[in-house]
């Protein structure tokens, strides 16, 4: 029986530190790049391509010329553009994401199962698919002749696909019990009641899940923002600036303060992952088990 308990033992110990070995692979390719990107925005070699990646010396002149305003670099204007943007978005598409959840978790009607069949096959398709008709039908609506009504276009293109992503808040929804809202009609609550006081603040998990997933979306995404900003610099977002330091004629200069300007864009994203994180692990549990 010892000898049986040893080898147990010293098989599970092997297995255990392969496992550990792996995974610290795996960390450290992982690693490996964001500690590349945050030593080239110190290092103070200009340039694009270096032969080493340990820089010789290090500056935070990087971060101080992100903020100088120039014909080609206006990185506080991109930050408050794509901040703005954002919001807006993270607002909308919260709303609408929460309120055609809570209907087709709690609300039965002609259509309901094959409007959820839709739902998931749409789903399914990339956005950029509809990227093309998206951009003539505001074009014909006049939403691409100025600036900020540019802006104004790019939140309702996030904000009105974001109704199509509502099966995790569902599912959320369906955990909470119907007894409670039964209980609500009886009192003499409306619909609105229930969901406004009742569902909303039993749902704080899957709610922080809707607003950061729609937060992050118009913060790093590129192709439906630059299509509809085109060239107009003074209204680019961050995703869309950043890349444009990267041109031909602005990259060896612009090089460095690049992967300044990535490290500065990720600070807030990764302080709202840490505040959240309780609420992001709870919403996607529920969400599971609904």
């Amino acid at each position: 029986m010892k000898r049986k308990t040893r080898s147990m033992k010293t098989k599970q110990f092997i297995a255990n530190s392969i496992v550990h070995v792996f995974l610290s692979v795996l960390g450290f390719v992982w690693v490996l790049p964001v500690f590349f990107v945050i030593l080239t925005s110190f290092r103070e070699e200009g340039g694009a391509y270096k032969s080493y990646i340990i820089p010789r010396g290090y500056t935070l002149n990087n971060y101080k010329k992100l903020f100088e305003q120039t014909s080609s670099l206006n990185y506080s204007r991109w930050f408050i553009n794509t901040l703005f943007v954002a919001i807006c978005t993270c607002l909308l598409s919260a709303f609408f994401v929460l309120s055609i959840a809570y209907v087709m978790s709690r609300l039965r009607f002609k259509l309901r199962k094959r409007l959820l069949n839709v739902a998931m096959i749409l789903g399914m398709f990339p956005g950029f698919m509809s990227m093309i008709a998206v951009y003539y039908i505001l074009k014909g609506f006049g939403f691409l002749e100025a600036g900020p009504l540019k802006l104004v276009a790019l939140i309702m293109v996030y904000s009105g696909g974001a109704g199509l992503v509502f099966y995790v808040a569902k599912g959320f929804f369906d955990t909470i019990p119907k007894t409670i809202d039964e209980a609500a009609f009886i009192d003499g609550a409306t619909k609105w009641d229930v969901f406004l006081k009742i569902t909303i603040p039993l749902s704080k998990p899957i709610i922080v899940i809707t607003l950061l997933q729609s937060f992050m979306g118009p913060w790093v995404d590129y192709i439906f923002a630059k299509v509809i900003l085109g060239q107009d610099r003074k209204y680019y977002t961050i995703a869309i600036g950043l890349w444009s330091m990267l041109e031909k004629e602005f990259i060896e200069y612009y090089y460095t303060q690049f992967f300044a300007g990535c490290v500065l864009i990720s600070i807030p994203i990764a302080i709202i992952f840490l505040v959240t994180q309780r609420f992001y692990v709870e919403g996607v549990s529920g969400a599971v088990k609904g």
